[in-house]
């Protein structure tokens, strides 16, 4: 499933997103000049290395990974995937907390989500890197406050379906779950995808995001 659109119009331009978007795109084009090698050696060091913190050592950057990992992608669509759905939802939440309270709740998800995937794969030394974790906190909190949203919906080969939020990003995180749960009792049961991090992050998106709205007005017109 592939959302085209939502239906909820944002009421102030998301500069805060574009520019998310746009760091992105940027250093992930930054990182294809490097070529294969050169991305490898980026991705040991700024992605996120569990097995650096469970076996009593440190990375050589020490804590960064789990921020740095967020800003890192591996192909093209990679990055525009989790772009995609980042213009898709955070735009509306952007509205909701303002510019610089979302910019936190963004980071601090992308972190929690790192963080719940060390905690499932401490022995892993495969590098993480991806902004999913972080793109799946803003679908957490979209989950909540816009679930009666409608998310136009694309169905390969060729169904379209106007599907309720909680719907469409609901089977997304029973997706993720599954997969996650899947992949612990055969490695890589659904593919190379750290699903815990988009566990993670979309579950704190769902808990912690109200921390981050702004004040609603106390009267109404």
């Amino acid at each position: 499933m592939f959302p085209l659109r939502d239906s909820t119009p944002s009421e102030n331009f998301p500069i805060v997103t574009v520019i998310l978007i746009l760091v992105n795109i940027v250093i992930f084009y930054s990182t294809t000049t490097l070529g294969l090698q050169g991305m490898e050696n980026l991705f040991a060091l700024f992605g996120l290395v569990p097995a650096y913190y469970s076996q009593y050592q440190v990375s050589p950057i020490g804590y960064l990974p789990f921020l740095t990992s967020i800003f890192l992608h591996g192909s093209w669509m990679h990055v525009i995937g989790n772009m995609w759905i980042l213009w898709l939802f955070g735009d509306n939440l952007e509205d909701r907390m303002g510019k610089v309270r979302f910019l936190i709740f963004y980071l601090l998800c992308g972190v929690l989500a790192a963080f719940t995937h060390y905690f499932i794969n401490p022995a892993s030394a495969i590098p993480v890197v991806g902004a999913s974790g972080a793109v799946a906190g803003v679908m957490g909190a979209y989950f909540l406050k816009f679930r009666h949203a409608k998310v136009l919906t694309f169905i390969p080969p060729f169904f379209l379906f106007n599907l309720p939020a909680w719907i469409y990003l609901g089977f997304w995180a029973l997706s993720q779950l599954w997969c996650g749960a899947a992949g612990v009792l055969a490695s890589n049961a659904c593919g190379s995808i750290a699903f815990w991090a988009h566990i993670g992050g979309f579950l704190a998106g769902m808990l912690i995001y109200k921390f981050f709205l702004k004040a609603e007005p106390d009267y109404k017109y």
